[in-house]
Order: C-alpha cells, then structure tokens, then sequence
C-alpha cells in the first residue's frame, strides 16, 4: 500500500521492499486498538525484525484511524503525528504511550478540558518519551495556525490519513490489511500462536 514519504517512520519494521505488507489501523482511544498495539510490539515486532523468523518477508505500516465519536481521536493521532515529526525514532515509544494512557483521554475524563488543555496534557506525556530538545518542536506542531480555521502544522498528515481510510473503505479499528485486502479473521485478541498461524499459511512464500 502507498504511503508518502514524509510518513516513512509509520512503517514500524521490514524492508520498503518486502514481498508482503501488513496495514495495522488504529485509534489511540480505542481499547481494541491498544491490545492489538501490544501484540505488534511483543509479537509481531520480534517476529519481523532483522533476525526473526519473518524478517525481509513483511512490512509492517501503522495507520492512524480517527474515529470521530471518540472527542480527542483527532487531538491524540495529532500529537502523535506531532511527535513523529519532531522525533521520528520515538514515534512508537509515544504510541505506547499513548495507549498506555487512553483512559485519561476517554470521553468523560476529557470532557472538562479545553482543546488547549488535552494538547498540554498530551505535550506533557510526550515530554517524558522524546528528548528534551525535541519538546519544543512538538508544542509548535500543535500550535494552532494564523488563520481561524488553519488547523496545526500535522493537520495535512492528519487529512492524508483520514482520506486513505475513507478512499479504502476502512471504517473503523482495529482493522488489517494484508497486502491491500481486509483480513477480517484477525483479532485484537490473537496471541502469538494465532499470528504465527497466519504468517505461517499468508506471509511464508515471497
């Protein structure tokens, strides 16, 4: 699947050049989307890196889902295109995060703070992942533009990512994409032996 070149560390492992991708789509207040985040890092990430057993045979690309009935999506996938952009190494580690703080952005914890103050709360989470020289750049990121409704500076990241899910029809999280189709038989739940079993009969043969 296309993916532009200023969005290249949204592919989290494999070779640009591998036989197979896998589309991950995610929504970082999504309880579904924060379990499959830790299968990607505990399972899939080890499994095809340089080393695993899959390794040069699947690319892995994340893909931001906003899911406008949760009130921050667009605030969070924000910030995390915010932190890629100012620390593009940390962009997974903030994913994390992220999702290992989504409650806090929920929508009824949330409702009481301004737009404003989920940015500051979500600058102060990204504080403690990306290296101190890079905070600033991520605050001036989110920093709302000259004109009323110009947005930030990630908002045409953001607008690319949201057109690729609506042009593919991908309507909500989490949702995979195996070399540009809908895998619908995986779940947020499979544990390693599910993902070995599907890369084993899918992702085996270039």
């Amino acid at each position: 699947m296309a993916l532009q070149p200023s969005l290249r560390p949204l592919i989290l492992v494999g070779p640009p050049d591998a036989p197979h991708t896998l589309d991950i789509f995610l929504d970082y207040v999504c309880p579904f989307s924060a379990k499959m985040a830790k299968a990607i890092d505990t399972i899939l990430i080890p499994l095809l890196k340089e080393g695993g057993e899959y390794a040069g045979k699947v690319k892995l690309i994340i893909r931001l889902q906003v899911q406008p009935w949760h009130s921050t999506s667009t605030l969070t996938h924000e910030a995390a295109l915010a932190a890629m952009r100012a620390s593009p190494e940390n962009f997974w580690p903030f994913s994390l995060e992220l999702f290992k703080h989504q409650q806090e952005y929920f929508d009824i914890p949330a409702s009481s703070l301004s737009p404003l103050q989920v940015r500051q709360k979500l600058a102060e989470l990204a504080s403690t992942v990306i290296p101190a020289d890079a905070v600033d750049r991520f605050k001036a990121l989110l920093t709302l533009q000259g004109t009323p409704n110009g947005g930030v500076q990630v908002t045409d990241d953001l607008k690319y990512m949201v057109k690729f899910s609506r042009q593919n029809g991908v309507h909500g999280s989490q949702t995979v994409l195996l070399d540009g189709l809908i895998a619908p038989e995986i779940e947020s739940s499979w544990t390693e032996k599910e993902w070995r079993s599907f890369l084993a009969t899918k992702a085996a043969t270039q």
